[in-house]
């Protein structure tokens, strides 16, 4: 028996999902409300107690819980806490890679930044990885049971655990797995009483009208339309440098004032690093022509082939523009970063759509 095989838990993507979410939530709401406040100090005198010791503390008591406590619900509030709590931590890296304790160093953001997207990197390949060996499947399934054991379970998840223990226990490579599989099955149909009963009258009612919904926005026009949107106004955001400096002047005074104030936070001045600067101006002019034009394919119903560019575009943007953007724009990018992930998880979804069709 091979003791270091590492077997992916059950749910894995789910809970670094919550990572991911509670981590980006954490870093953007604390900028926030230090901007909001005036960036206020707990503490007196000598003492100044900083966020990355809350970060650290809810850092351990997320590594604490799981070692304590048996019940699957553990995970997700671990997950939650390890989020929040590597966000505060990491929020104030400028202090900790300077001499002088610079919170503001320009460099902080693009390093958390690139922290992020290591994390969603991680994310995606624990989301592309399916492990269907009997003992990986029997792991899982052992998962699982701990929710019967601890109380009423929901019927789907009643039959997904059926499911997979009756899969496992008709394995013919793994005896000693399937013997485990029969046994904990038999278990499982004699404990139908334990399942959960259905759902109210108004709550089906309510889960009806959210997949009518669902169903609708999910549909294949939804989506087209809406990435004809989203890529429209983030080709056009894109445009917002390149067009400063390029019509410097040419521009009206009420342009140039509402470009200038798109976005809002600390910037750092362009002479700082001209040489990066230059190729930002470059990257941007890029994405953005990349960006419009997948808008226009898919305008013309060229879906296919404005999916691929838009894909492209967007991978570019948020692995190398948005890297520098975080440099010289500091934080006050987040709100489009944000936008052009959702585009990239709309446009995913819609490849995968259009490969089935």
């Amino acid at each position: 028996m091979n003791l270091f095989r590492f077997v992916q838990r059950d749910s894995a993507e789910r809970y670094l999902s919550v990572v991911l979410l509670s981590f980006a939530a954490s870093v953007s709401l604390t900028r926030l409300f230090l901007s909001l406040t005036g960036y206020p100090q707990i503490g007196g005198g000598e003492l100044h107690i900083a966020h990355a010791l809350w970060g650290g503390l809810l850092l351990f008591i997320a590594a604490l819980l799981p070692l304590i406590i048996a019940n699957r619900w553990v995970f997700g509030t671990s997950a939650a806490l390890a989020g929040i709590g590597v966000g505060l931590f990491i929020d104030e890296v400028g202090k900790f890679i300077t001499q002088r304790n610079d919170y503001f160093y320009p460099a902080a953001a693009p390093i958390i930044y690139t922290f992020f997207l290591l994390t969603i990197l991680l994310f995606l390949n624990i989301r592309r990885f399916v492990d269907t060996a009997p003992n990986a499947e029997l792991h899982k399934a052992l998962d699982q049971f701990q929710d019967m054991l601890v109380g009423p379970v929901k019927p789907q998840e009643h039959e997904l655990l059926e499911s997979r223990l009756e899969r496992i226990a008709s394995d013919s490579t793994s005896m000693k797995h399937a013997e485990v599989a029969r046994a904990l099955l038999k278990f499982v149909q004699e404990q139908v009483s334990t399942v959960s009963p259905t759902q109210p009258k108004s709550q089906f009612w309510l889960n009806r009208l959210v997949r009518k919904i669902t169903v609708r926005l999910l549909s294949d026009e939804f989506l087209r339309l809406s990435l004809i949107v989203g890529l429209t106004v983030i080709g056009l955001l894109t445009l917002k440098n390149p067009i400063q400096v390029l019509f410097a002047n040419w521009l009206p005074p009420a342009v140039d004032f509402f470009l200038k104030n798109l976005y809002s936070g600390r910037h750092i001045d362009a002479t700082t690093l001209p040489v990066w600067f230059n190729v930002r101006l470059v990257l941007e002019l890029i994405v953005s022509s990349l960006l419009l034009t997948s808008a226009g394919l898919l305008v013309a119903k060229r879906t296919r082939e404005g999916v691929r560019l838009a894909y492209v575009a967007l991978l570019l943007s948020l692995t190398t523009v948005n890297l520098l953007l975080f440099y010289f724009e500091q934080f006050s990018t987040i709100m489009t970063t944000l936008i052009q992930f959702t585009l990239l998880l709309e446009i995913i979804y819609y490849q995968r759509r259009l490969t089935k069709g």
